[in-house]
């Protein structure tokens, strides 16, 4: 099982955001950053899954993944396949889509205390997308 550790990064709310990923494959462990643009952070969260799919999709394709983040939000609507919000619908859609490449899916919420990896390479890339 693959182990996926997502979260995201913003500065205001809406604002400029960023996704950190943290990929584990048994001993190694891979950092991806991907600067997502101007958007809410809720909005940020569901984008860093997404690019963690893609990611994974690539690499790890037909596997089992676990992805673990530290927004209750996303991962109950991921865990439902549903939210109440529209704005997310459509990210979502594309991350329903993105999970029929792997034998199985699972989200979990964790704390952010366990998430600080995902975090620092997120704030990391929104720092280095925000210099003049």
């Amino acid at each position: 099982m693959i182990e996926v550790y997502t979260d995201a990064a913003a500065a205001g709310n809406p604002g400029p955001c960023a996704a950190g990923i943290i990929i584990k494959n048994g001993r190694s462990s891979e950092e991806h950053a991907v600067f997502l643009g101007e958007m809410t952070n809720h909005e940020a969260e569901f984008l860093a899954v997404l690019h963690a799919l893609k990611i994974c999709k690539d690499i790890y394709p037909g596997e089992i993944l676990s992805i673990r983040s530290d927004s209750q939000a996303a991962v109950h609507a991921l865990d439902k396949q549903y939210s109440k919000n529209p704005a997310f619908a459509p990210i979502l859609n594309q991350i329903i889509e993105m999970q029929a490449s792997f034998a199985m899916v699972f989200y979990k919420w964790i704390p952010d205390k366990t998430n600080k990896n995902a975090d620092r390479v997120a704030r990391a890339e929104l720092k280095r997308n925000q210099q003049p």
